[in-house]
């Protein structure tokens, strides 16, 4: 059993920068991908922005927030961190962290099945 725990969110204005936390508490650390999601008011869907494999220390960040979002670990704290640079009002969102057990990369964000409860990051003008 895996749980998570995202913490870091918040108001701020365009331009600035937040840093979310998402611990990650269970029987394995490593052997895992973490990934961090978003969802805006309305949609269903959760989006995948970021990925690490816990293990190998691959990451990835989708093209379109490249440059601007930065995922990383404390695999001493058990720790995934995104650092979101530049924010924009379109980044409001609810962002959580999900895992899923991976062996080398990781899966297609879809297959993401442990969930954390959510942080909310609100970015105004």
């Amino acid at each position: 059993q895996v749980q998570l725990v995202e913490s870091g969110g918040g108001s701020v204005q365009a331009g600035e920068s937040l840093r979310l936390s998402c611990v990650v508490n269970g029987d394995t650390y490593r052997g895992l991908c973490i990934g961090w999601f978003r969802q805006t008011p309305g949609k269903e869907e959760r989006t995948g922005v970021a990925e690490i494999n816990t293990a190998h220390d691959f990451a990835y960040v989708v093209p379109p927030e490249k440059g601007r979002f930065t995922i990383s670990q404390d695999s001493a704290k058990n720790t995934v961190f995104l650092e979101m640079n530049s924010l924009k009002e379109e980044d409001s969102a609810e962002y959580y962290c999900a895992a899923v057990q991976a062996t080398i990369g990781c899966p297609p964000f879809k297959q993401y099945n442990y969930w954390g409860q959510g942080t909310q990051v609100t970015v105004s003008s």
